[in-house]
């Protein structure tokens, strides 16, 4: 089973025994406290436990897909996961994301360690030049993270996201392999 462990953490692949906690983060309670940062212009729509749990096991038996998204643990806990996807593949064009569920983790220097071990391990398994998130103005802790790390803005679309009817920016950041092996080795 594929790990990665960090000084405070460990990201790993997803289980079956992980699903009932991942729902319960994201499903139990309508009005989350990570839904408020992450995207929340994008509803989130709900589903019962089994078309969850339909959805993700074939995912997690198919291990290509497996390895796209792996749970942040801490001291055997799950808090988050981070996720990585082809916004166009055929030119190697991956972004990343992260979202720490549980606020009694948040401002810690845990979403800056699991974005750093996995976006490590994302240069050395892939042929890709460049790694990018996609956040929007008013997640200051996620622009902190990722320029903690090394990312830097490299577009704003201004006034494009509306959050509790105010508008915010888009915001694009990434890091170029080159950046990334001088900062961090290879």
């Amino acid at each position: 089973m594929m790990s990665l462990q960090g000084k405070q953490l460990k990201l790993r692949r997803i289980t079956t025994a992980d699903l009932p906690v991942l729902y319960k983060f994201m499903y139990a309670d309508s009005n989350v406290e990570w839904k408020k940062w992450d995207a929340p212009y994008f509803p989130l729509e709900w589903e019962s436990w089994e078309a969850y749990a339909d959805r993700m096991i074939p995912y997690l038996e198919d291990d290509l897909k497996a390895h796209s998204r792996l749970v942040i643990e801490v001291k055997g806990e799950v808090i988050g996961q981070v996720v990585y996807y082809w916004e166009h593949e055929p030119s190697l064009w991956m972004e990343t994301g992260i979202v720490i569920y549980d606020p009694a983790y948040w401002s810690g220097g845990y979403g800056t360690e699991a974005l750093r071990l996995w976006m490590g391990w994302l240069f050395n398994q892939h042929p890709i030049a460049r790694i990018g998130i996609t956040t929007w103005s008013g997640n200051v802790r996620m622009m902190r993270t990722a320029e903690k790390i090394g990312l830097q803005v490299e577009g704003r679309m201004r006034k494009c996201r509306i959050v509790n009817g105010e508008h915010f920016d888009s915001i694009r950041m990434g890091i170029l392999r080159e950046e990334w092996e001088e900062m961090y080795g290879v």
